[in-house]
């Protein structure tokens, strides 16, 4: 069989290409969740608050939320091959500040400059993907980027927790460097210029209004676990952010060569598939957050023990994505997405009965079902809305779908958080009873916040309701018209 070709007619060899893709991009993605469990060691080295050290994972997925929606202008102008050589070079830099950071603002500076890699690579990676294969395989080539979107953020904790056992927190951007190093090296080799480019101009007002925008809506969804919904910070970004992405959507839709091509809408697969995509990280996150938390303060489980609980699920997505890609090229989008969201339905209803003493052995079951459920929604779903698409939006679809999966991602955490809290603060007993009956107070508190956790789980369970609804207006159609460079 012959080589494929890139734009230029130079052949190159296809599975390599994939297997530097994957390597770079499990590297990039495992360091978004890699931190959390080391949250509190960091705390103790750098002698900062609990507030303080959230930022760096919430900083992280705020400059990567603000790079995705540049992304689409930086495909179509620069050669690919060169943009996703600088996205795992800045990359390096940052993980390479990160590990020898010698005071908190040096590592946050080190993660920024990490998110900034990611938020360029992670669209690159997503679009190379999807255009060297014929649309007759998108699906397995989607089912293959799905294991590492996935599994990567997934196994974070648990593989930190790990580490932190016989090592310091350092040792986690240690063992990242030489797999980075060896990306870019391979990469050198195996990238070619496999999309087409333009010279397209920047709008700097675009930039800004995207910026800003983006920017305060994650922010402001981000501080809703800490500050609550009234608070005026968190208030006065969502409005900040809500007003100006209107302004920056309004400016789009009025410009002949926009920043990002919000006519993709116009297709109703596309966006269904969005909305799908976004109920489906949304309920996924949310539990995530949630019940590694259920775990420790109810169950009293440590940091890593709720990562290994929670490690079958993420084991599972990664078998079923390449399974679920296959399945989808041969059957199409809308038979997977209902049976996933109704597993992910089965999976959550439960949820909302745990109580203190419900068996870990229960827990770990439905989250594998979850996760199960959802690797048959996520990646078929986008490849349908993908497909849906000519050529020469792909690049914008994309950054479109990611946007929106970040901003989706942060808002099903708020929610869910902050209702875990509220109902928890509803139920909390009185402070008398505190010094009239410790054992009863303790009881009691314990209570509350197991029904905080259920209320989060209802949650949940809404969206998962609504994805499945929403699912059953699918077309059931797994190719559409669309390019490839075989």
């Amino acid at each position: 069989m012959d080589k494929p070709l890139d734009v230029n007619g130079k052949p190159y060899h296809r599975g390599l290409l994939v297997a530097t893709l994957l390597i770079g991009t499990f590297t990039t993605f495992i360091t978004q969740t890699i931190l959390t469990t080391a949250f509190p060691t960091l705390m103790t080295s750098f002698h900062i608050s609990a507030s303080s050290v959230q930022w760096l994972t919430t900083g992280f997925m705020l400059v990567m939320g603000i790079m995705i929606p540049v992304s689409a202008w930086l495909l179509n102008k620069f050669n690919v091959k060169h943009l996703y050589l600088t996205a795992m070079s800045i990359f390096f830099v940052g993980t390479l500040l990160s590990r020898f950071a010698w005071s908190f603002p040096a590592l946050l500076a080190g993660r920024l400059i990490q998110a900034i890699g990611v938020g360029m690579s992670a669209p690159t990676f997503q679009n190379v993907m999807y255009s060297i294969f014929p649309p007759a395989k998108r699906g397995s080539a989607m089912g293959l980027a799905g294991i590492v979107i996935g599994l990567a953020p997934a196994i974070g904790p648990t593989l930190s927790g790990y580490v932190l056992l016989n090592h310091s927190w350092r040792a986690l951007f240690t063992m990242l460097l030489p797999i980075v190093a060896i990306v870019i090296i391979l990469a050198s080799y195996s990238m070619h210029k496999v999309l087409e480019t333009s010279n397209p101009k920047i709008d700097s007002i675009s930039v800004v209004e995207s910026t800003i925008g983006f920017g305060s809506l994650l922010y402001g969804f981000s501080a809703v676990g800490t500050k609550g919904w009234s608070s005026p910070v968190v208030i006065g970004f969502l409005l900040v952010g809500v007003l100006v992405v209107a302004a920056f959507a309004h400016r789009q839709l009025h410009m002949d060569k926009p920043l990002l091509e919000l006519r993709v809408f116009t297709s109703k697969t596309f966006t269904l598939s969005v909305i799908l995509t976004a109920v489906a990280f949304m309920s996924m996150v949310g539990v995530e957050m949630v019940l590694p938390m259920y775990i420790q303060t109810i169950r009293g489980q440590s940091a890593f023990q709720s990562g290994l609980i929670l490690l079958p699920g993420a084991i599972m997505m990664g078998i079923m994505s390449p399974i679920t890609g296959r399945i989808f090229d041969r059957i199409g989008a809308k038979c997977l997405a209902t049976t996933g969201l109704f597993l992910l339905l089965c999976g959550t209803m439960p949820l909302i009965t745990l109580t203190a003493d419900s068996p870990i052995l229960f827990v770990t079951v439905l989250y594998t079902v979850r996760m199960f459920g959802i690797t048959m929604v996520t990646m078929p779903v986008t490849t349908a809305g993908m497909n849906a698409l000519p050529a020469d939006l792909i690049a914008h679809g994309t950054a479109v779908n990611n946007t929106i999966r970040q901003i989706a991602a942060s808002i099903g955490t708020a929610i869910m958080v902050s209702v875990l809290a509220s109902v928890t603060a509803g139920h909390t007993p009185a402070a008398a009873l505190k010094a009239a009956s410790p054992v009863l107070f303790a009881r009691q508190m314990q209570a509350a916040t197991v029904a905080g956790y259920r209320a989060a789980f209802v949650v949940s369970l809404i969206l998962c309701v609504c994805g499945f609804l929403l699912s059953l207006r699918l077309e059931n159609d797994p190719i559409d018209q669309g390019g490839a460079h075989a």
